[in-house]
């Protein structure tokens, strides 16, 4: 499950696109750092976003972009800081909550991704990845339900054990795909 949350490389570039599609005054700048994310350069692609960010410091575009390669470098903190910022400022955005979301269920914090990607999809109700992402949580919230369950009584089990291995199957990590 952390395939599709943790956000692969494949859909944090459709999330990207979406979010690149609005800024069309600096498209070149949004450009050259989703292609710097692209290629894996989260180093350049945050300086790049920074020296952009220094004469447009409020540009939420940017800002996302910025996030994300934040997210990808490994710097969860400072990702987690700048999404929360981008909520708080533009609460009316759907894809930072769906990118916070995705670092929280990485954590296993389940309800706060939960509650976050209810609100990605109240914000924008036709955003797919928020909407399958948050059936990814509910998926694995119903698994631990049912696990705790069997737990408090073993005579549940028989009922119980064919959901768990349906869902144990779905909760899988998918095979890694080619990268675009």
């Amino acid at each position: 499950m952390p395939a599709r949350l943790a956000l692969p490389r494949a859909l944090r570039l459709l999330t990207l696109a979406a979010a690149l599609a609005a800024g069309a005054a600096h498209a070149d700048d949004y450009a050259e750092v989703n292609q710097l994310l692209r290629a894996g350069n989260t180093s350049e692609a945050i300086a790049r976003a920074d020296s952009y960010l220094a004469g447009n410091a409020r540009d939420p575009q940017m800002r996302f972009l910025r996030a994300v390669a934040l997210t990808d470098a490994g710097r969860k903190a400072d990702a987690i800081e700048s999404f929360t910022l981008l909520i708080e400022e533009y609460p009316e955005l759907a894809e930072p909550y769906n990118n916070l979301a995705a670092i929280h269920a990485a954590d296993g914090d389940l309800d706060r991704a939960r509650g976050l990607l209810e609100q990605a999809v109240r914000n924008n109700p036709s955003y797919a990845v928020a909407h399958a992402n948050l059936g990814d949580i509910y998926a694995r919230l119903a698994y631990q339900a049912w696990q705790r369950s069997q737990q408090l009584d073993p005579r549940a089990g028989a009922q119980l054990a064919p959901k768990l291995t349906q869902l144990r199957s779905l909760l899988q990590p998918a095979a890694p795909a080619a990268n675009p």
